[in-house]
C-alpha cells in the first residue's frame, strides 16, 4: 500500500479513536501527521483527474473531494479530532458542477456502450445511467434510456410446465406453483432475467423472446404397490401349560408352547423423472438439457399369528396388534417423490442464470 493510501487510513482509524477518547495523544500525533498527507493525495488526485484524458475523470475528481469532504465531517464530529485540526478542509462549492460532469459523461458513456448492441454492453449502460440518475436525477432523458437498456439487457425467458394427469392435478399445480415462488422470489424486475408463463409473455407484448424453459415429467409412477409375507413357526420352552397330581400333590406342568407367527410387509414405490430442457427461443438450440430423478418408498409392517401368544416375544405382540396399513392417497405419494426433484431443479436453475 502508498504512503498516501496509509495516511488516509491513519487519519480515519485516528479520528474514530479521538471520538472515544479525546486525550488519546498516539491518535493526536497520528493525526496530525496523517491529515496533511491525505489531504494533499486527495487534492492532486482530484486535480489529475480534471486534466487528464480518462473515460471517467469527473467521476473520479468527484469521488476525491467527496472523500475529503468526509474528512471534514468526521473531523468535525470528534472535539478531539477538531482540536488537532481546526480548519479541516472542504470542498462541497465543487460538489454540485462535479456531479453535472459526472452526469453528462456517465450519460454518454451509457450511450456509447448501449449502441454496441450486445446484451454485456447494455448492462453496462444500465449502470452507467443509473449511476448518471443518482448524480443529477432525471438528466436529460437518461430515465428512458435506463428503460431501454434495462430490456436489451434482460433475458426473457417463458417456462412451459406440462401439466400432469388429471388424478394428480393438486400435487402437480402445488409443485408447480413451488417452482414460480422461487423464480419470482429470486429473479425480480431488478435483475437482468425474467421469468414469464406464456400467457404473461402474450399479453406484455414483450419485444422479444430469448429463451423458453420446459419443465415436464418424462416417465412417473405413482403408488406401486409390493406386499410379502414372512411366516414362521415360534416357540418357547418351560412354559406353563396347566398342572398335575403327584403323590396327592398338585404341581405345574411345563411344556413348549408354539404359534405361527406372519409378518406382513407393505411398500409402495413412487418415482419420477423430471426434464428441464432450456433453448434459444430464435434458433431452437438447446443450450442446456438435464433430468431429475425422485423415488419415494412407504413401507408399513404388521403382523398375525395363530398358536399360543405364550410363544411370541413383546415386539412379536405389539407387530400383532398394528392394524392393516393403508397407503397414502397419490396425491401425497406424487409430492413425497416430487420434493427431491425440486431440491435438484432449483439448484440447476441458479447455476445456469448464475452469469445472466
Amino acid at each position: 500500500m502508498c504512503p498516501a493510501r496509509r495516511s488516509l487510513r491513519a487519519q480515519g482509524r485516528s479520528v474514530s479513536r479521538l471520538r472515544q477518547n479525546p486525550d488519546h495523544a498516539k491518535s493526536k500525533e497520528t493525526l496530525r501527521n496523517s491529515y496533511p498527507m491525505a489531504l494533499e493525495w486527495l487534492e492532486s488526485d482530484a486535480k489529475n483527474q480534471i486534466a487528464s484524458n480518462a473515460t471517467n475523470k469527473w467521476r473520479n475528481a468527484l469521488y476525491a473531494y467527496e472523500r475529503i469532504n468526509n474528512m471534514y465531517e468526521a473531523i468535525r464530529q470528534s472535539p478531539g479530532a477538531l482540536r488537532v485540526i481546526p480548519s479541516p478542509k472542504h470542498y462541497y462549492s465543487e460538489i454540485g458542477p462535479l456531479k453535472e460532469k459526472a452526469a453528462d459523461e456517465l450519460y454518454n458513456a451509457g450511450i456509447a456502450s448501449l449502441m454496441k448492441g450486445t446484451r454485456e454492453d447494455a448492462k453496462r449502460a444500465y449502470f452507467q445511467f443509473m449511476e448518471a440518475n443518482q448524480y443529477v436525477p432525471n438528466y436529460k432523458d437518461v430515465v428512458e434510456y435506463l428503460g431501454k437498456a434495462k430490456s436489451e439487457a434482460t433475458v426473457y425467458v417463458v417456462v412451459e410446465q406440462v401439466s400432469v394427469p388429471a388424478r394428480y392435478n393438486l400435487s402437480g399445480d402445488f409443485f408447480q406453483d413451488k417452482i414460480w415462488e422461487f423464480l419470482n422470489r429470486n429473479y425480480t424486475e431488478q435483475g437482468f432475467v425474467q421469468f414469464l408463463s406464456p400467457a404473461a409473455a402474450k399479453e406484455l407484448h414483450l419485444p422479444r423472446i430469448d429463451q423458453v424453459m420446459r419443465l415436464q415429467f418424462d416417465d412417473f409412477s405413482v403408488g406401486n404397490v409390493t406386499t410379502t409375507e414372512k411366516v414362521e413357526t415360534v416357540s418357547r420352552d418351560s412354559v406353563k401349560v396347566g398342572e398335575a397330581k403327584v403323590n396327592g400333590q398338585t404341581v405345574p406342568v411345563y411344556n413348549t408352547v408354539t404359534a405361527k407367527f406372519t409378518t406382513v410387509r407393505r411398500e409402495v414405490v413412487s418415482q419420477g423423472l423430471l426434464s428441464m430442457i432450456i433453448t434459444n427461443a430464435k434458433t431452437g438450440a438447446v443450450l442446456s438439457h438435464q433430468k431429475f430423478p425422485g423415488r419415494h418408498v412407504w413401507t408399513a409392517t404388521w403382523a398375525r399369528f395363530n398358536g399360543d401368544e405364550r410363544a411370541l416375544t413383546a415386539q412379536q405382540i405389539e407387530l400383532s396388534k398394528r392394524p392393516e396399513a393403508l397407503p397414502p392417497d397419490p396425491q401425497n405419494l406424487f409430492l413425497a417423490f416430487a420434493g427431491p426433484i425440486y431440491d435438484q431443479l432449483i439448484p440447476a436453475i441458479r447455476e445456469f442464470y448464475r452469469n445472466y
